[in-house]
């Protein structure tokens, strides 16, 4: 090998090395910001911001609904039904859209009747969608023309909440001005395919987009948002109509964040805690499937740039060792393991787990990237009963 080339090898090394400490800086700066935001907002520790301030605010008649999307859902919205109704402040309305389901969705929502005030169910029994509609978008499209509140929190089936909802990120939503706040729930990981699957979201996420800059930066690019919990301005949101403009869809959550930035809209993305709760998936398949189904989206929609990240986290510190040898390739080892460490405490997840399993979910991440992959070529993934690619 001539020198020329050996250079070559190392500078590319060097440029891998620089890019994974990118990523930890990144997931330092978030967990750094989760503390910041849990302390002087979320915990209501400051200027007596919690209870007694959102007291004050609902004297203004700030009000709030709840809109819950449901398709096939009768394990899951009871859990949910019951988590509102032991809310100590509750919403002025809960309004669930039954999305022609084929299992006793309704029944259970029913069955909460005289249990929640405001409890309104919307029975969708078409068999189609309306042409030029995912379905997801046009439940909450649909449920947001039932709604009455000042905010709207849109809340997936499988979501578990507590009362940090309306003690902490109600206001501060209201006091931060925000039109649109977001939250990756806590989440539940009850079992070893939970634990090799789930926390990949997060640790792209985390690793690879400041979120203090969602909130900071106008730049459109630095947009995340999570569909299972999106509040909403009401008034920003019937003015924009977000889920009709992205109505076909299938990551309308950060399409949704990237175009409230580029209308000049304020914008928040935070990581839950034990108030925001969620249990994804407890099987291997359909979590792949169901990661399949957007993970392009955190990459600008680019199936070279997905591949090219899956394959480069995989492979970095072999590279290194190969390119820069053992003393580089053991620094970007402790950079990888260190990322892994930071983003599992951002996201309240077990760092024992997520650090036991780091080749595991690894794997894992290749196989939803090819299974995105053939979904796109042969353009057929099924959610929910429904082709996403042609839904009708």
């Amino acid at each position: 090998m001539d020198n020329f080339t050996t250079l070559l090898l190392k500078i590319i090394g060097y440029i891998l090395l620089y890019i994974l400490s990118l990523r930890l800086i990144v997931s330092i700066v978030n967990l750094s910001w989760k503390r910041w935001i849990d302390y002087l907002f979320l915990k209501g520790r400051v200027s007596g911001w919690g209870s007694e301030q959102l007291a004050n605010e609902q004297k203004r008649k700030e009000s709030w609904s709840i809109l819950i999307p449901a398709r096939d859902e009768e394990i899951n919205i009871g859990k949910l039904l019951e988590d509102i109704e032991d809310l100590k402040f509750k919403p002025m309305e809960v309004i669930v859209f039954n999305d022609n389901s084929s299992d006793n969705t309704a029944k259970v929502v029913e069955s909460f009747a005289s249990r929640i005030p405001g409890l309104r169910l919307i029975d969708n029994s078409l068999e189609q969608l309306p042409d030029g509609w995912l379905g997801k978008s046009n439940a909450c499209h649909t449920l947001a023309q039932y709604a009455s509140g000042d905010y709207l929190l849109f809340l997936d089936a499988d979501v578990r909440i507590s009362n940090g909802i309306a003690e902490s990120y109600l206001p501060y939503a209201i006091k931060e001005g925000l039109a649109l706040l977001s939250v990756f729930p806590k989440q539940i990981l009850t079992n070893y395919q939970s634990k090799i699957v789930t926390p990949v979201m997060n640790w792209i996420l985390i690793s690879l987009l400041p979120l203090p800059l969602v909130r900071y930066c106008s730049w459109s690019s630095f947009s995340a948002a999570n569909g299972q919990f999106m509040l909403f301005k009401a008034s920003v949101y019937k003015d924009l109509q977000p889920h009709k403009e992205f109505r076909m869809s299938r990551a309308e959550d950060i399409e949704i964040s990237r175009y409230y930035k580029k209308q000049k809209e304020r914008v928040a993305t935070l990581t839950g805690d034990d108030s925001v709760r969620c249990m994804m998936y407890d099987n291997l398949e359909d979590a792949i499937n169901g990661f399949s189904k957007n993970i392009f989206h955190f990459f600008g929609n680019s199936v070279f740039t997905t591949l090219l990240f899956a394959l480069l986290t995989t492979f970095t510190p072999l590279l290194v060792l190969l390119m820069n040898g053992v003393n580089w390739a053991i620094l970007s080892l402790a950079a990888v393991v260190l990322i892994r460490l930071f983003v599992s405490l951002a996201s309240e997840q077990s760092w024992r787990d997520n650090l036991k399993y780091i080749l595991h979910q690894q794997i894992i991440f290749l196989k939803i990237t090819l299974r995105a992959i053939k979904n796109r070529q042969h353009k057929t993934q099924i959610w929910k009963g429904r082709n996403i690619y042609n839904p009708q």
